[in-house]
């Protein structure tokens, strides 16, 4: 079965013509704020579904004790990493046979925002997955953040990475250097909206970010320092529509 959807796989990917409608749909999605139009137990994750698969496979495979996430907006994507935590809980307690705990989980996710709302703090702190969720506001790119988030890390063993803060290359490019080496070896950082690179120019006229300015340029900058790390394309290539083309990145030593 494995062969066969890797032979699949393959074959979509050769199909220039079927990729080239895939970048097309997305760009004429795009226009009616697509990404806008899904929750995740009840508050908007501003993700497209495609992804939301990938990260749960990602997830469930590296069971990861902390997730670290650069961009909080609304919440729903930490609601959706704590609530794939709290999953692995549950599993690991059933294969166990005791009983959950939630209070006492080794397991939590990081979120980081240069401007947490009111209204969204509070809907996320109401939440049931709550308790597996640490905010702080802040720029991501501050150092006094980045210590501060360096410091919490080095209490867990296998950290999973994902950056959709502000999206221009240099900002970026600062991300991955302060938050990529936290990545665990068979783990990934995730970089958000690198398929900005694969757009038109003039999607972005009221956004600072664009074509040559974006978090794909921002990865291959970054990959060129760093050969611990490598894109894992067989995601991209299974998804064919995705906001990450190139994002996600595969920590090898």
């Amino acid at each position: 079965m494995q062969e066969n959807k890797m032979e699949s796989i393959a074959r979509m990917n050769a199909d220039d013509n079927l990729k080239n409608k895939s970048i097309e749909w997305f760009c004429d999605t795009v226009k009616y704020k697509y990404s806008y139009n899904f929750e995740w137990q009840g508050l908007p994750i501003i993700q497209y579904p495609q992804d939301m698969i990938a990260m749960q496979e990602l997830i469930w495979k590296i069971k990861p004790n902390l997730i670290i996430e650069t961009g909080i907006a609304h919440g729903g994507s930490l609601i959706f990493s704590a609530s794939m935590l709290a999953l692995l809980d549950m599993a690991e307690a059933i294969e166990r046979g005791t009983v959950i705990d939630p209070k006492v989980s080794q397991r939590k996710v990081l979120g980081i925002d240069i401007d947490i709302r009111e209204h969204n703090r509070k809907a996320i702190e109401a939440h049931p997955m709550a308790n597996r969720i640490q905010m702080i506001q802040g720029s991501s790119i501050d150092p006094k953040v980045i210590e501060q988030v360096s410091l919490e890390a080095r209490k867990f063993l296998k950290i999973l990475v994902c950056l959709d803060s502000n999206h221009t290359h240099e900002h970026v490019l600062e991300e991955l250097n302060a938050y990529a080496p936290l990545t665990s070896v068979g783990s990934y950082c995730v970089v958000f909206d690198s398929i900005i690179q694969d757009m038109p120019d003039n999607m972005f006229l009221d956004r600072e970010w664009g074509v040559n300015n974006n978090p794909k340029t921002a990865v291959w900058e970054y990959l060129e320092a760093h050969p611990e790390f490598e894109i894992d394309t067989n995601i991209q290539n299974k998804l064919l529509i995705t906001v990450a083309p190139d994002g996600y990145l595969r920590r090898l030593i």
